[in-house]
């Protein structure tokens, strides 16, 4: 038998159990079988399994391997002019060359996620619905940086108020009829309120009632559903219920997941759905429920509307947040051998946070930390007082000479995680800034691993598109951030405390680095 024949033969019966196989063989037998692997993207893929893309949005990347046109459009505050960002080759990866000079020295907005099946179902801001008015803020083109096979991309930084959608479809599933998606998310990026949702939803912006959606859910919301520990987890928007499992509650077998990327998969056929997840950078998917519809009127059979949303309810419920990257929506219920090969397409694709530095925040430089809320505090630092509680006020040349040390701060290394940082008063040596119940204040370390801790920030992209914003390392999902002038660690519209509030949350945790006043 010659090697071809082989080939050949094996090629056939691999196909029966699916094309992760192939793309395992692909890597034994030699380059020509890895070319052929690398030029299909994720709806290749699905067309190739029967159940091609209707709808696929990315602001990374081609989720086709011949696809070449726009993935996104942003618009820059200066003069309001706009741009789409397109691909540096066919079937490659976002061109963000072109969105950081067209963007240089203002900041941009994403408006527009273009659909890459040809079906003309790219998203929009996201009107006023039942549940909030509108229309929704747009994301920031720069608060989600990321590389992808190297490549520096931006991802869509959903805030609580941001959401898209398109209410005129064409070919997304309606009624009872299959249907399949997953996207790729940030898994450390998410809030308890509802919903950050990526699928298919009601065309008015109303809650029209159970079974008139199917879409993705990432949070850790408790008020329908939930899954193991403290979340978050990844669970379906059926409408008027998260569900993790076959009816509204508690599920065992959707776990908290906590994965930097996160491939998510929701899909629904008649009395059939199921939940899946996985690692977006390594390894394959688990399967977290399978089976019949929720035991409630209304969603068996489903009434699916067909329109398409990201970041939001429904009814335009806009009070959580989460990252996006890419996703898909499909027609037909996909074979789980198609996922796992969208899965290895994914993981090879090689998701990467990106290392952000600064000159000005290396361990031993002197800053000042500037706020960049207009009106109110442009012309705001954050500085502690005698007290030790830190606040922002406006300093200028003409300040006290200890107020301008009192907003100076000495870059070190991060107590608790040295690739993160602390900052030491400048005008206390020794104190450090730290949150203890969520207020800000400086104290001298006291050799606990907590104190470390809440003395610890690790860098991010400003969430608004300027600067930076300074994430707790033992908090995760809370951020240094001014409210009523008073600096506090706060999550974007969870937690429960009134310096939670979403309004200005993008803004108020976004911070300028500035020459040292003293």
């Amino acid at each position: 038998m010659t090697v071809q024949t082989w080939l050949r033969q094996a090629r056939r019966s691999l196909l029966a159990t699916g094309a992760t196989a192939v793309l395992t063989v692909a890597l034994l037998v030699g380059t020509e079988a890895t070319s052929q692997a690398a030029s299909q993207a994720p709806c290749d893929l699905y067309a190739s399994g029967g159940t091609p893309c209707v709808a696929a949005h990315s602001t990374t990347r081609a989720l086709y391997g011949a696809y070449n046109g726009a993935l996104y459009q942003v618009r820059r505050a200066s003069d309001s002019a706009t741009k789409d960002i397109g691909l540096l080759s066919a079937g490659g990866y976002a061109d963000a060359a072109a969105q950081d000079t067209f963007c240089a020295g203002t900041t941009c907005v994403i408006t527009v996620i273009y659909d890459q099946s040809g079906r003309g179902n790219k998203l929009t801001q996201a009107p006023a619905g039942g549940a909030a008015p509108g229309p929704d803020n747009l994301a920031p083109a720069t608060a989600a940086p990321v590389t992808v096979a190297g490549h520096r991309a931006y991802g869509v930084y959903v805030a609580a108020g941001t959401g898209y959608r398109n209410n005129k479809t064409n070919g997304t599933a309606t009624g009872d009829q299959p249907e399949g998606m997953y996207a790729v998310l940030d898994g450390t990026h998410f809030g308890g309120g509802c919903c950050f949702d990526y699928g298919n939803a009601e065309t008015n912006n109303l809650d029209t009632g159970n079974g008139h959606m199917e879409a993705i859910y990432f949070g850790d919301s408790t008020i329908w559903g939930s899954g193991t520990g403290k979340g978050p987890w990844v669970m379906a928007d059926l409408e008027n219920g998260l569900f993790s499992g076959p009816d509204a509650g508690y599920n065992a077998n959707d776990p908290s997941v906590s994965h930097r990327f996160l491939t998510a998969i929701v899909k629904g056929a008649p009395n059939l759905w199921a939940i899946k997840a996985g690692n977006a950078q390594s390894g394959g998917l688990s399967t977290y429920y399978n089976g019949a519809r929720p035991n409630v009127p209304g969603y068996n059979p489903m009434h699916k509307e067909g329109a398409i949303i990201l970041g939001i309810g429904g009814d335009n419920s806009k009070s959580s947040s989460g990252t996006f990257y890419e996703g898909v929506m499909t027609s037909g219920y996909p074979t789980d051998a198609t996922e796992n090969a969208v899965q290895a397409n994914i993981t090879a694709a090689n998701y990467q946070a990106p290392v952000l530095t600064s000159t000005a925040l290396t361990p031993g430089a002197r800053v000042s930390l500037k706020a960049t809320t207009a009106p109110c505090c442009d012309t705001h630092y954050l500085r502690h007082q005698a007290d030790g509680t830190v606040t922002i006020s406006p300093i200028t040349s003409t300040s006290t000479s200890s107020d301008k040390k009192d907003a100076t701060w000495i870059v070190r290394a991060g107590l608790a995680n040295s690739s993160c940082l602390s900052f030491e008063s400048a005008a206390a040596p020794g104190q450090y800034l730290r949150h203890a119940a969520f207020q800000l204040h400086t104290a001298a370390p006291n050799a606990t691993t907590l104190f470390d801790q809440d003395a610890t920030f690790c860098l991010q992209a400003g969430h608004s598109g300027q600067g930076y914003s300074f994430q707790s390392v033992n908090y995760p999902n809370r951020f240094l951030r001014h409210y009523a002038y008073t600096g506090y660690l706060a999550g974007d519209g969870v937690g429960g405390n009134t310096w939670d509030s979403d309004a200005l949350w993008s803004e108020d945790t976004s911070w300028l680095t500035a020459q040292p006043w003293s």
